[in-house]
């Protein structure tokens, strides 16, 4: 009986304290106050989920992305490459006779824009000396090709840099990354740059010259140059992200096969930027024989001009024989590292590596001395010019296989 009162004063008791609660929650200050703390802890969840999002970039997955970016822009870069290289064998590159970042996009349409624009041409000297029977169909061919070349290192420009502002903002790069991909930007803009003051030489009023008109040597070499460093930084850069450093140990030989291998990639791009030299002076039309020079090994106009340091930037005869010099020492570097390597146990992607850049050493060689005994044609030459990109991008593969594993 006891027990029977006792709950049923509980149940009434519970009832009453159920309707107070119900009729006190329809105040608005206490649905405010529920109010404000759902949402302050719905935004203490949503903070803590995020947080571990936010900390988990960049990842390897975000690395593969931006390794492969970099890869496609290092293409581009050899398209810019190769491309100049053909509007310069076509002598196209002094057709452009002034600089507009975007005026200049849109070509001439009707023909009294292509009449002004063929009449500015012929107020420089390459029309007067070179081409004064030039046609306005044959200015139109060159006129492409050095259109074509400009609007290709545009969109050069656009591919490093709108995907770096994206990848900025989504927290893709580390700090060291950060600064790479700037210094690739900003040697973007430099290139750019740097091509036009290289044009500018070559429209330059010459009196006291008597030669064909042609772009400085020294800016061409500077030019080309840039452009092979922009590549070789951004190769390295996406080979690094892609593939990861192989577990070897560090032994005597290894270490004596990477410093072999960083020498050879040096001297590598030395024969390639000697190539510049060669184009810019016409050398390859100079002596084409080989291997001797006229029958002789060395030429007797080898150091012809004064002071002797002038003969190596801009003797003809010097720099061929220049360019020969280091191609065959190209050749032996890395036939000696071939060799070097198979006495070793390497990973197979480095012995691969290894392997491809010895047969495209003895290409290179092949194209080279094809080049010279046929007179320069211009797809040979091209081919040529090619090659030592594609020889360039292999020795920077080598070594990226060979790197060290990051601490």
């Amino acid at each position: 009986m006891l027990l029977s009162s006792l709950r049923t004063a509980v149940f009434r008791g519970c009832r009453c304290a159920g309707r107070e609660f119900h009729q006190s929650s329809r105040s608005p200050q206490l649905r405010q106050w529920f109010v404000r703390r759902n949402q302050s802890t719905i935004t203490v969840e949503s903070g803590a989920r995020s947080i571990p999002a936010a900390a988990a970039v960049p990842n390897a997955a975000t690395n593969r992305i931006v390794g492969r970016w970099l890869l496609g822009c290092s293409g581009l870069v050899v398209g810019a490459v190769v491309l100049g290289g053909v509007t310069r064998l076509t002598e196209s590159g002094l057709s452009m006779v002034d600089w507009h970042l975007v005026r200049e996009m849109k070509p001439p349409q009707t023909d009294a824009e292509w009449e002004a624009e063929f009449s500015k041409y012929q107020q420089f000297p390459e029309f007067k000396i070179l081409n004064h029977g030039m046609t306005l169909p044959e200015f139109k061919f060159i006129f492409y090709m050095e259109w074509g070349h400009r609007m290709w290192g545009r969109l050069v420009g656009l591919a490093y840099i709108l995907p770096t502002m994206y990848f900025w903002k989504k927290g893709y790069f580390n700090r060291s990354m950060k600064g790479r991909v700037l210094g690739l930007c900003g040697f973007v803009f430099f290139q750019g740059l740097l091509g036009w003051y290289m044009v500018k030489s070559g429209l330059e009023e010459k009196p006291e010259s008597h030669d064909i008109p042609r772009v400085s040597q020294y800016r061409l070499s500077a030019h080309l140059g840039s452009a092979l460093l922009l590549y070789c930084a951004s190769l390295w850069t996406g080979l690094t992200l892609l593939l990861p450093a192989h577990k070897m140990t560090e032994t005597r030989s290894l270490m004596q096969l990477r410093k072999f291998a960083k020498g050879t990639g040096g001297l590598v791009f030395l024969t390639a930027l000697s190539g510049a030299f060669v184009a810019g002076l016409d050398a390859g039309l100079v002596y084409n024989s080989f291997p001797k020079m006229a029958d002789k090994w060395i030429p007797d106009d080898l150091l012809a001009f004064s002071p002797t340091l002038k003969n190596f930037f801009e003797n003809p005869t010097t720099v061929q024989f220049d360019h020969r010099v280091l191609a065959i020492g190209s050749l032996s570097a890395i036939t000696g590292l071939y060799l070097f390597s198979r006495r070793m146990l390497l990973p197979r992607r480095a012995k691969i590596a290894i392997s491809l850049l010895a047969a495209m050493a003895y290409t290179q060689v092949a194209l080279g001395i094809s080049t010279l005994l046929l007179y320069v044609p211009t797809p040979l030459a091209a081919t040529h010019q090619s090659g030592s990109v594609a020889l360039l991008s292999l020795a920077i593969w080598v070594l990226a296989e060979l790197r060290k594993m990051p601490k």
